[in-house]
């Protein structure tokens, strides 16, 4: 036992102290609460939605609502569309949901198709968005070869080293392919990357004038893909198909031979899921 009493003073310090803690607890619990049940109203709106129609919706203070907007934006769980000043979910929820489950939404309605492929070319087919200034892999089905893939769901990945990051900047609208070509950093991955800027430049015009791209080691040695854009309907790609093998099994020619049969299941996709 203690030799020093508390006396009401020091119990009050200890009181205010204990409480003030508890208030800044509650309060950030709240901002986390609020800012969930932002996500929540958003991912009612495929079409988004301004700050003033969420800070109405929430019954939040329009500078509460725009301050959790620019948080959940600056850390990729919502987007920010300038031109029509609308907010949007972010990959980075779909990366998360993609994590805890793939047989469900968009991965599970795309999982047929990239199955039927698969069974078709013997190899690993990947259907990958884009994230920012890299790729995330949506789903993928490994061939019946003992050599697997390793770009698994949730996988992040450059754009400039792979053939769906390829086919995603050349087929994007032309702001963001433009934007896209001076602002990625060309790090080389392999010897075989590109990290010259206007050597990038010419690729992606070269996969916009044959409607697919291809990667030839330079994301990985020993590995060579080949992917097609997948359209929405203003014609722009909102994801991309790829048929990726090793390089002992496949020449980039035979490999190219497929492009017809991931057009194919591109279209059926572009059909068939909700697009970004």
């Amino acid at each position: 036992m203690s030799d020093v009493a508390a006396t009401p003073t020091t119990l009050a310090g200890k009181g205010a102290t204990a409480g003030s803690r508890a208030t800044r607890e509650d309060g950030r619990t709240d901002m986390v609460g609020k800012a969930l049940g932002l996500l929540v109203l958003l991912g009612d709106e495929p079409r988004g939605a301004s700050a003033a129609d969420l800070s109405r919706r929430a019954e939040l203070p329009f500078s509460t609502t725009y301050r959790l907007l620019g948080s959940l934006t600056r850390d990729g769980f919502v987007d920010y569309e300038p031109d029509g000043r609308r907010y949007h979910l972010g990959l980075r929820i779909f990366q998360l949901g993609q994590r805890v489950s793939n047989h469900h939404g968009f991965a599970g309605t795309a999982l047929p198709i990239l199955r039927r492929v698969t069974e078709e070319t013997g190899e690993a087919t990947i259907l990958s968005v884009r994230d920012g200034h890299h790729h995330l892999t949506v789903n993928k089905v490994d061939g019946p070869q003992t050599f697997r893939v390793t770009s698994d769901p949730g996988h992040l990945g450059a754009l400039h080293t792979t053939s769906v990051g390829k086919a995603l900047v050349a087929f994007a609208d032309d702001a963001t392919r433009s934007r896209l070509i001076e602002e990625l950093e060309l790090e080389p991955l392999t010897e075989f990357s590109i990290t010259d800027r206007e050597a990038f430049r010419s690729e992606i015009k070269l996969v916009r004038t044959r409607g697919y791209a291809v990667m030839d080691q330079e994301n990985e040695l020993g590995m060579r893909a080949v992917a097609v854009p997948v359209f929405n309907s203003q014609g722009h790609a909102f994801a991309s198909l790829a048929t990726a093998v090793p390089v002992f099994r496949m020449s980039v020619e035979a490999l190219v031979a497929l492009v017809p049969l991931l057009q194919s299941a591109a279209a059926e996709l572009s059909a068939r899921l909700p697009q970004q």
